[in-house]
């Protein structure tokens, strides 16, 4: 069996799009998947499963879209390439500041991303990074003050999921304790 680390986007906690972790756990163990965890409401899950990813992320998407009638981005990543992308980042100093460090992770590589545009609009004091399948954002004065990041998925012109820091360390911690 895979461990997979899924990562959904377009979940809210309330109003449109509202998908229950619960029901996501449940959904994901009539999927044939093992050991599933959550993390927070945003459509985080650890799990294992005998599926390759591209398959079970259509069946994810399409149980979620026959139950609860939307069908969100379902980004399925091994915990070896979820590692990858972690030990990649390239601002290690902001790992102490968890919330001002977010990682775009992409559905592919983009083939003419738009970096001008994103450097253009990069305040004081934010940097960025594209490294193949993930985009690197540190903005020290908060990601809701960050006009670059309304930007990415138009610049890099590939559907993406972003996480913070805190949600990246706590989906790795999840990995350890699934793993027996």
């Amino acid at each position: 069996m895979m461990q997979y680390i899924a990562l959904l986007r377009g979940i809210n906690v309330g109003g449109k799009n509202k998908l229950p972790m619960r029901d996501l756990r449940d959904m994901l163990g009539s999927l044939g998947c093992k050991k599933v965890q959550t993390y927070i409401q945003s459509g985080n899950a650890v799990f294992q499963s005998a599926d390759n990813a591209k398959v079970l992320s259509a069946k994810i998407r399409n149980a979620i879209e026959k139950r609860f009638g939307f069908a969100p981005i379902v980004l399925l990543l091994s915990v070896d390439k979820f590692k990858a992308i972690a030990n990649a980042n390239p601002y290690p100093h902001a790992v102490d500041e968890p919330t001002s460090l977010h990682v775009w992770f992409l559905l592919e590589t983009p083939s003419n991303p738009d970096l001008e545009t994103l450097a253009g609009v990069k305040a004081k004091g934010e940097e960025f990074a594209l490294l193949g399948d993930a985009f690197y954002l540190h903005a020290p004065d908060g990601i809701g003050r960050c006009k670059l990041a309304e930007k990415v998925d138009r610049c890099l012109g590939v559907a993406t999921t972003a996480r913070n820091w805190r949600s990246i360390t706590k989906l790795l911690a999840l990995t350890v304790e699934n793993i027996s």
